[in-house]
């Protein structure tokens, strides 16, 4: 009896919501992230990374026992010691750890940024996903509402620098102090039991765990008897609203426009005081794409000392999506490189890699694909053209002996043309405008 053919392995596919970042994109990203990184470093931000795992006692704790993320959306495990384990669904409660932990808080001041993969399990869309990248920025030690304008004015300089300052709404409120949020959560609670059979099911089951949480709904049925709601801005607290004056005043005075949105409540449990959304209409329905305010009971909350605290998270893949629907990356960012190499054959390869290096000293920030792998010259020069690159370089017998090299335009209708291999940096670098070694 002969063996039965082998089946053929399946085949494995990314976990769903889990994206892969492919060679085509991953120029754009590398551009936002360019910009990001060089903006903190302009502010006198330092960047912090902490692991995508932690305990999962931190979420429950910072984020709240009784918020979406921490009842439905949460990966977590038991690892083999028994214990609990979570992938980070944010990034604050983790920063917050780690300043802790590494005696980053106290009698000092911090500004601090990360960025990287945050993890929740809810239902994929365009733009959001289970694994999905944040860029964050966090502040402690400061409780006055110069550091609120500070890191809002740190946002709107991005959108300045990304082209998408017209294409974006600040929104602003106050959420006060604990003790405010607890005397207006009781008024909200009762106006909305008022109006029990307005609320679908997600709001009365947040009437019990999480009120504030109704305000933020989109239902268009509940529309009418939510803009009748109580508003927290008439309970805040004195302090906290001289606090959010003052704050108006400084983006008054720096000219950033902005909208007082009462309903603004933000989903998270650590939030206190000052709340602000970065929203846009260019993709359709307003989306959020940066999120943020102050938190200043969360130290404590963790088992620190108490400490003020203000930050903003905002979403890589939303803003990339934006960016690309705007039209408005650079052709940077699209990719490519800026020369290809071609040696016509086996015995110009030699001289072809070590022109290819004297040409990366001498223009670092050239973009030179050297084409590898020999074929003919038709496939050679296929190859050329689908790099991208606006010139080919051609090193054949000929030009080796000459030491020179063919310089061919893949972009434009002109002549090629002969450079010798001494005056092609400088050739280069007029055409394309790139810097020298220093």
């Amino acid at each position: 009896m002969s063996q039965s053919a082998a089946k053929p392995a399946k085949k494995i596919q990314a976990i769903r919501g889990m994206n892969d970042l492919l060679p085509s994109e991953s120029a754009r990203w590398q551009y936002f992230e360019a910009k990001v990184r060089a903006l903190m470093t302009r502010y006198g931000f330092d960047e912090i990374r902490t692991p995508i795992v932690e305990q999962t006692a931190l979420f429950a704790r910072s984020i709240g026992e009784v918020t979406d993320i921490v009842e439905k959306e949460m990966y977590t495990f038991d690892d083999r010691n028994g214990d609990s384990l979570t992938l980070r669904p944010e990034g604050t409660a983790s920063c917050v750890r780690a300043a802790m932990e590494h005696g980053l808080l106290h009698n000092q001041t911090q500004r601090l940024w990360y960025q990287g993969p945050m993890f929740r399990h809810e239902r994929p869309q365009k733009g959001r996903y289970r694994q999905f990248h944040q860029v964050g920025v966090e502040t402690y030690g400061f409780d006055g509402p110069d550091i609120d304008a500070e890191v809002i004015l740190l946002s709107a300089r991005l959108w300045q620098e990304l082209g998408l300052a017209e294409h974006v709404t600040l929104e602003l409120n106050s959420l006060g102090s604990s003790e405010a949020r607890s005397a207006y959560r009781d008024t909200l609670v009762a106006y909305f039991e008022q109006h029990r059979d307005v609320l679908d099911e997600d709001s009365k089951r947040r009437l019990t765990t999480n009120p504030l949480r109704i305000l933020d709904s989109k239902n268009p049925a509940m529309a009418e008897m939510l803009d009748g709601a109580p508003q927290l801005m008439d309970h805040l607290d004195a302090e906290s609203r001289e606090h959010f004056e003052q704050l108006k005043a400084m983006l008054d005075a720096a000219g950033i426009k902005y909208v007082v949105n009462p309903r603004l409540v933000r989903g998270l449990d650590y939030y206190s005081r000052t709340v602000f959304e970065w929203t846009t209409t260019a993709l359709g329905s307003q989306g959020t794409v940066c999120a943020g305010g102050r938190y200043d009971g969360l130290v404590e909350q963790l088992g620190g000392k108490p400490t003020p605290a203000v930050g903003f998270a905002l979403g890589i893949e939303r803003l990339i999506l934006l960016l690309e629907t705007l039209e408005l990356f650079p052709d940077e960012a699209l990719g490519g490189c800026d020369v290809y190499l071609v040696p016509m054959d086996a015995s110009t390869t030699a001289t072809a890699l070590t022109l290819a290096e004297q040409l990366r000293d001498a223009l670092p920030e050239l973009r030179l694909q050297l084409h590898c792998g020999g074929g003919s010259f038709k496939s050679r020069m296929k190859k050329a053209d689908k790099s991208g690159a606006p010139y080919a370089l051609l090193l054949g017998e000929d030009e080796q002996q000459a030491q020179q090299v063919t310089l061919k335009f893949l972009r434009d209708d002109r002549e090629q043309q002969r450079v010798t291999q001494l005056e092609l940096a400088a050739t280069l670098r007029q055409l394309l405008d790139v810097s020298p070694t220093r």
